[in-house]
């Protein structure tokens, strides 16, 4: 993902829900968030530390030890092949059969999760995982390190407009909203609108989905990449 807190507000319910089956999440987080926040008083490192040790507390509440940062700066991050190369690296490094990244489309109708940040995001860990994380000579540099290719076989996008698969994950709900409550730098002044908007919006994503009423999910795009 690109920024912390972006995990928990797209994907943390179902991470939760996996994490709860014994499968072993990573996260990636491509920039510190630097640029996020509300607070003058604070320098950007600053805020940086104070975000990655946001997002380390909101990975335990759902089950995630492993929390990774490339370091790029929030709010400029592109496509490039050096961002190709530090994803490929991770995707060698950690050999995931299941790769979630933001979606590189911009959503017209909900324009939120088209930040450029995450559209940048999406684009490189999509090339990442094909072709570059499969080809052993792509980024020589990598296999110098030790890394083999890995081919991941199947990649879910996050925040997109085709939506082809939806998680319930109404058991794991409250352990959502724990885990944004821990970036307390971006959410706290939300207070209560916090959960009245993820219920809203999640509950859309299950009635669409055909779950009952009352039912909450989060909804992915699932690409096949084997």
């Amino acid at each position: 993902m690109a920024h912390p807190d972006d995990v928990d507000f797209g994907v943390a319910g179902s991470v939760a829900n996996w994490t709860d089956r014994g499968i072993e999440v990573v996260y990636l987080m491509v920039t510190d968030g630097d640029a996020g926040g509300f607070d003058d008083g604070l320098t950007r490192p600053e805020m940086a530390a104070l975000r990655r040790e946001e997002q380390r507390a909101a990975a335990k509440c759902v089950g995630v030890g492993d929390v990774r940062f490339l370091g790029y700066p929030d709010g400029r991050v592109e496509a490039t092949l050096d961002l190709r190369r530090d994803i490929a690296r991770v995707i060698r490094q950690v050999r995931p059969d299941r790769v979630v990244i933001p979606t590189p489309e911009r959503n017209y109708e909900r324009i939120y999760p088209s930040h450029p940040d995450h559209r940048a995001v999406g684009s490189a860990a999509l090339d990442a995982v094909y072709p570059d994380a499969r080809n052993p000579y792509a980024f020589p540099e990598l296999r110098a390190e030790g890394l083999e290719a890995w081919t991941v076989r199947e990649v879910w996008l996050s925040g997109g407009s085709s939506v082809n698969h939806h998680v319930d994950i109404t058991d794991q709900f409250d352990r959502k909203m724990n885990a944004l409550r821990a970036h307390a730098s971006q959410t706290a002044h939300m207070g209560d609108e916090l959960q009245k908007m993820l219920r809203g919006w999640l509950g859309a994503q299950a009635a669409a989905a055909g779950l009952p009423e009352g039912r909450l999910a989060e909804s992915f795009q699932v690409v096949e990449t084997a």
